[in-house]
C-alpha cells in the first residue's frame, strides 16, 4: 500500500502538533517517524490510522482519499505501547477477536492462528492469559493480533519502549525480518535513533511538529539537512563548534592554532560568516603529527571495543571516539585530525542543546 500525505496540518485549539507535512511512503517500506516527545510522531500516525482528521491536507492509500474513512474501514494493523489485550481473553481468544469481528468462519480463523502463532513464535502460549505472560510474549501477541487479518499497512507506535534493552533488539529485529517477509508497509514510530537507524528504509524526522528531513539512514547521518538532523543522530553526539567560515578558511573561535585548512567541509544550508563546525567523534582519528588541532585528554570512558576520549583545547571540549587499541591516560597531549567535517549556519537549533536528542 501506498501512503501520500498531501501538506497534512492539525492543530488543537492554539497548538499546531504538525505542519504542512508533504511526504510519500512507498508500498512494502519500512518507514520510522523519529524525534523528541511532542514533535508529532504519534499524531501523524494517528491520522494515518484515521483515529484523529487533519485540520488540513489529505492522506491518500494506493491513490484513493482517506479524509473521512473510518479507522476500521483503512485495512491496518496497529500495534500500541502498552500491548492492548484483553486481561479475561486467551491468547488464542485475542488473536482471534479481529477475526470474529469480521464474522470469518471458524475453520479459516483457526488456520490463521496457527499460522501467525507460528510466525510470532508464541503456539506454546495460545492457551495461556496475559498476566501470565512476560512483557516480551504480550508484544508478540499484540504484534500477532495486528497482523492475522492480513492487513495492508501495519502501524506501530512505540512498541518495544516498555521492554527491556536486549529484549528490544531482539525483538526490532525479528520485526523487520517479518516485515520484509511479508512486503508490509509498516510505520514504526520510535524517539530511539539507535532502533530507526537498524529497521527503516527511510526515516522521518520532525521536530516541533516539522519535518527536519527525510531520507534514508545512511544519508540522513552522512548528510544532515540542518544541526537539528546531526545532532539527534549520533551517540556520542556530533561535536559543535562556533566558527566563521568565508567559504575558504575555517577560522575556530578561541582556538588559533587550530587548521582545518586541510579539510573540505560538508555544507548544509546557506553558510557565510558565523557558523557552527560539526565534527562527529568518530571521524577524529589520533595522529603523531599532520593534524587538525592538539588537545588535552581530560576525560576517558571506555566501551568494548572503542574508548571516548574528551579532549580540552583552549577554549572547547571535543569528544572523540577511537578504537582501544592504545593506553589512553587523563592529562595525555594528543594531536587529531578531522577526516570529515560538516558547517552548518550559525544560529540553526540542535538538538543536544535543546535535551532533545534521544539514544
Amino acid at each position: 500500500m501506498r501512503i501520500q500525505l498531501e501538506h497534512i496540518t492539525k492543530t488543537f485549539k492554539n497548538t499546531t502538533a504538525v505542519e504542512d507535512l508533504d511526504i510519500t511512503i512507498e508500498d512494502g517500506e519500512l518507514v520510522c517517524l523519529l524525534g523528541p516527545s511532542g514533535c508529532g510522531k504519534s499524531t501523524t500516525l494517528s491520522m494515518i490510522a484515521g483515529l484523529e482528521e487533519p485540520t488540513a491536507g489529505d492522506i491518500y492509500f494506493d491513490g484513493k482519499s482517506m479524509n473521512g474513512v473510518e479507522a476500521e474501514n483503512r485495512d491496518i494493523g496497529m500495534v500500541f505501547q502498552n500491548y492492548a489485550l484483553y486481561p479475561h481473553m486467551t491468547v488464542e481468544e485475542n488473536i482471534m477477536f479481529p477475526l470474529k469481528m469480521r464474522w470469518m468462519p471458524k475453520p479459516e480463523r483457526k488456520k490463521r492462528i496457527k499460522s501467525i502463532a507460528e510466525m510470532m513464535q508464541i503456539t506454546d502460549l495460545l492457551s495461556r492469559k496475559p498476566g501470565q505472560l512476560s512483557g516480551g510474549q504480550q508484544q508478540r501477541v499484540a504484534i500477532a493480533r495486528a497482523l492475522v487479518k492480513e492487513p495492508k499497512i501495519l502501524l506501530l507506535d512505540e512498541p518495544f519502549s516498555n521492554l527491556d534493552a536486549r529484549l528490544r533488539i531482539e525483538l526490532r529485529d525479528e520485526i523487520r525480518a517479518l516485515q520484509q517477509k511479508l512486503k508490509i508497509t509498516t510505520i514504526f514510530v520510535t524517539h530511539d535513533q539507535e532502533e530507526a537507524m537498524s529497521i527503516s528504509d527511510r526515516i522521518l524526522l520532525l521536530n516541533k511538529g516539522k519535518m527536519q528531513q527525510y531520507s534514508t539512514p545512511q544519508e540522513m547521518y552522512r548528510s544532515p539537512a540542518n544541526l537539528f538532523a546531526a545532532s539527534f543522530l549520533g551517540n556520542p553526539p556530533i561535536n559543535q563548534i562556533p566558527c566563521t567560515w568565508d567559504h575558504k578558511t575555517i577560522t575556530v573561535t578561541g582556538e588559533e592554532a587550530w587548521d582545518f585548512s586541510s579539510v573540505t567541509p560538508v555544507l548544509s544550508g546557506s553558510v557565510d560568516g558565523h557558523a557552527i563546525l560539526g565534527i562527529r567523534p568518530e571521524d577524529l582519528e589520533a595522529v603523531e603529527k599532520g593534524g587538525n588541532f592538539k588537545g588535552i585528554v581530560t576525560a576517558i570512558q571506555t566501551l568494548g571495543k572503542e574508548v571516548y576520549l574528551k579532549i580540552s583545547g583552549v577554549e572547547h571540549v571535543l569528544t572523540a571516539c577511537l578504537d582501544w587499541d592504545h593506553d589512553y591516560a587523563i592529562g595525555d597531549h594528543l594531536e587529531f585530525r578531522a577526516k570529515k567535517v560538516h558547517l552548518f549556519p550559525a544560529g540553526q537549533e540542535s538538538a543536544s542543546s535543546k535535551g532533545g536528542r534521544a539514544s
